[in-house]
């Protein structure tokens, strides 16, 4: 018999009790079980890598043990590039469904026929699953994993062959009494799909469930605690309270930047003894700076136009359009987790934020040729006062050119300088950036860390504000000042710079830019505006 192996924060696939840290998943779900016993189609949707398929292995586990069902989960996803190839489609599908009894352990009353019964195409998937369940002793229930793999008409079909049969069970007709489709899509989706109207009733149709279309949340920051407590408890190393809640406030709990935080810091940092805030910001920076395949995914979307429309303007601080299709892609957006899911809108967690900055000032930082250690002065503190002098050299030589190819065009101002600063900033010390739609402005704040004069080690913090001056728009000098007071008010510092882009056609010539000058807030504060 093999030993038992120590358990480890799973980053990879659906966990296992058995080898992961893992919460138990039910309760994530509570009303998925009375949605199953009301023998209800539903669907359940939430963003990749945030325990969905584990979720509903359990799930399916835990009714079928319990005598009266025969519960399978099955994927989807090898569907995946078939396109409208619809007998290709649905022999993946059975072929899936099959091998997916023939991993369960059930006994051989509760499979399905040892061969499917021949059909029309497009009727296949159906009859098959009406076999089944005409042979199966028990109530059927399917939980159709990825199903977003599907595409085109094969999709339209195979949701299709699902509501036809739905809608004959109370006459006898033998099929799943639930099914659930799981995937990152919400049910407007489906039910668009399966030829459904959106926006009305339709009680003969299984997607008209918008009410009951489950969302598979991010953990609460006493789920961390339980969860890292299962370490602490097998190894007698503890994450202290201020590392949970800083772990919380970076991933808003999203359940996959929890597990790869602990994993970076238990297993690839290797670090022994009480895990405190250090370990966890260098875990994220680490993590970012891997970017891992988790944060590649995420970013690779940030290109697509339906993306682009939504993050643009909460990089920019702009308002969204008022076009009544952006509630389309603020949806599709969301389901993917790149945004919160309630106003106001923004990125869903400072990690995200943090990568999607990064990713786009990247062609941006390569022409940075500064070198960083000159910004630090001889007292270990950094010269920030230099590095926006030096800032204002780079913007008058690459700015023009820089803009015109940065295709977040409204926000090229702010990627620019975030990227000049993280090339400048980041060896030694850390940036925290807050953006939103609508709030006109960029927040920044700089933590460089360094040892005093009496040995102790202390933190310089610097504050800074962005606004962008744009064609019709009055002088943001004042709101900039106002909004420069509030974020100093908060971070208790008495100083800040407030940066102003001009983007208007009347601005100074480029060779001209970067006028400092000393101004006053509201509340009486002395801080320095860059004019660019």
């Amino acid at each position: 018999m093999r030993p038992l192996r120590a358990k480890f924060f799973n980053t990879t696939g659906p966990c296992d009790p058995q080898r992961h840290y893992m919460l138990p998943p039910a309760p994530r779900l509570p009303e998925a079980r009375a949605l199953i016993e009301m023998d209800r189609y539903f669907v359940l949707h939430a963003p990749r890598q945030t325990g969905k398929t584990t979720t509903l292995r359990t799930l399916a586990s835990e009714l079928t043990a319990e005598g009266d069902i025969a519960a399978l989960t099955f994927s989807c996803e090898t569907t995946k590039g078939v396109g409208d190839d619809l007998a290709l489609t649905e022999q993946i599908l059975l072929d899936s469904l099959r091998e997916a009894t023939e991993r369960s352990g059930w006994p051989d009353a509760l499979l399905p026929p040892a061969s499917w019964p021949q059909a029309t195409l497009g009727r296949r998937f159906g009859k098959a699953l009406s076999e089944w369940c005409r042979r199966c002793p028990r109530r059927v229930v399917l939980f159709l994993d990825e199903i977003d793999a599907l595409q085109g008409n094969s999709m339209v079909n195979i949701l299709s062959q699902l509501r036809d049969s739905h809608n004959v069970r109370p006459e006898g007709h033998p099929f799943p009494t639930s099914a659930v489709l799981c995937g990152l899509r919400d049910v407007r989706d489906y039910k668009v799909a399966s030829g459904g109207d959106p926006d009305r009733s339709n009680p003969a149709s299984p997607f008209n469930i918008i009410a009951e279309s489950l969302r598979l949340g991010d953990f609460t920051a006493d789920q961390i605690t339980e969860l890292y407590d299962q370490h602490a408890q097998a190894t007698g190393q503890e994450f202290t309270k201020d590392a949970v809640d800083r772990v919380f406030e970076l991933t808003q709990g999203q359940p996959w930047l929890v597990n790869a935080l602990a994993n970076e810091i238990t297993f690839k940092m290797g670090v022994t003894g009480t895990i405190t805030t250090t370990q966890v910001d260098e875990a994220k920076e680490r993590l970012i700076r891997a970017r891992a395949t988790h944060l590649d995914s995420l970013v690779a979307r940030l290109h697509e136009p339906r993306v682009k429309r939504v993050i643009e303007p909460i990089v920019a601080g702009n308002h969204p359009d008022a076009d009544p299709t952006f509630s389309d892609d603020l949806s599709y957006v969301r389901d993917l987790g790149l945004v919160e899911q309630k106003p106001p809108l923004k990125v869903a967690n400072p990690i995200y934020r943090e990568v999607i900055l990064r990713v786009l000032g990247d062609p941006s930082e390569q022409r940075v040729m500064a070198d960083p250690h000159s910004f630090v002065l001889p007292d270990g503190r950094f010269d920030l006062p230099r590095l926006l002098e030096e800032f204002v050299v780079f913007w008058r030589e690459h700015g023009e050119v820089l803009i015109q190819q940065e295709g977040y065009h409204e926000a090229a101002c702010q990627i620019i300088l975030m990227a000049f600063l993280h090339r400048l900033v980041n060896g030694g010390g850390q940036l925290d950036r807050e953006y939103a739609a609508g709030t006109k402005r960029l927040d920044v704040l700089v933590r460089w860390p360094y040892t005093g004069p009496d040995g102790d080690r202390l933190m310089q913090r610097e504050a800074m504000e962005l606004k962008v001056w744009r064609t019709s728009e009055n002088d943001p000098t004042p709101s900039g000042l106002a909004q420069l007071d509030q974020y100093l008010d908060r971070l208790t510092l008495t100083t800040g710079v407030l940066v102003i882009f001009d983007r208007r056609p009347e601005a100074a010539a480029w060779k001209e830019r970067g006028a400092f000058e000393q101004a006053t807030t509201p509340s009486g504060r002395q801080v320095t505006v860059l004019r660019v």
